[in-house]
């Protein structure tokens, strides 16, 4: 019996609302979950909204500005590494007033100023 363990099916439909060119556009999406434990709605829906906070602040900007996903590095521990120094240059950027457009095919770089420098890498 391969469902012995099911307790929940889950179905979530989610709306998105984006700007195409000068176009206003609407797209809706189902999504099932199969769970083996029983949780509110209430309480699965904050997990959700959670799950994807995650990926819209740091996986999205990875794969979409800074290009992750077009990376040829494949091999050994390169991916992971990298990924890390990404993390950091994101950390960097934000600690330090600069914001990272969503939604755009490239990243808006900030401008370092000798201040900047000099604030980050405690230069005296």
């Amino acid at each position: 019996m391969p469902w012995l363990r099911l307790k929940t099916l889950i179905r979530v439909e989610s709306v998105r609302q984006f700007k195409k060119g000068k176009q206003h556009q609407l797209e809706t999406e189902t999504r099932y979950y199969v769970a083996s434990f029983i949780e509110s709605a209430e309480s699965f829906a904050q997990g959700l909204r959670g799950y994807w906070g995650v990926e819209n602040k740091v996986h999205y900007v990875r794969d979409v500005t800074m290009k992750q996903d077009a990376s040829r590095k494949r091999k050994h521990q390169l991916p992971q590494i990298f990924a890390v120094a990404r993390n950091f240059a994101l950390n960097i950027y934000r600690s330090n007033g600069f914001s990272i457009q969503y939604g755009s095919s490239t990243a808006i770089l900030p401008i370092w100023t000798l201040t900047h420098k000099e604030r980050i890498f405690r230069m005296k």
